[in-house]
């Protein structure tokens, strides 16, 4: 068996049949997602700290081209069978999702902190935080995208 198979068998074929296809679409998001983390996070240290450009406008910046980039390979890569709704209503729906999503990470993210960083550090409760936040405003990023923003897929 070849080292494809075994990795599709392995990540797949655990899964009922009729999961398989949103299973394939969430990896495909989790892809997007992460590809979206480089270029939100490459475009703020660039504008930062080679552009000069003050952190919050620069955030600004990096989280619009980073949704932007998102959008684009979720529409064409993930989604490529939605094309009934006009691009601008998705792109809107896109963007308040990711907003909400952005507003839950940074709750999470507070919240656990707050608890996090006095019992286990800085370091430690920091990153933490971060995951749980990530992990938090993935599920939402995806599912209410999947059923709002993609719900023209069957």
């Amino acid at each position: 068996m070849e080292r494809k198979e075994v990795i599709r068998f392995a990540a797949i074929d655990l899964v009922p049949p009729t999961y398989r296809k949103e299973l394939r679409r969430f990896l495909k998001f989790c892809v997007v997602g992460t590809v979206g983390f480089i270029v939100d996070t490459g475009l703020l240290n660039g504008l930062i700290f080679l552009g000069g450009v003050i952190p919050v406008i620069a955030k600004a910046i990096s989280f619009i081209a980073a949704v932007t980039n998102n959008f684009l390979w979720n529409r064409y890569w993930t989604y490529p069978e939605s094309r009934s709704k006009p691009l601008w209503q998705q792109i809107s729906q896109f963007f308040v999702v990711n907003t909400a999503g952005l507003g839950i990470n940074l709750m999470v993210f507070g919240t656990a902190s707050a608890f996090l960083i006095p019992r286990l550090g800085m370091k430690w409760g920091v990153n933490l935080s971060q995951i749980l936040a990530v992990g938090v405003a993935l599920f939402w990023n995806f599912f209410v995208n999947r059923f709002w923003t993609f719900n023209d897929v069957p």
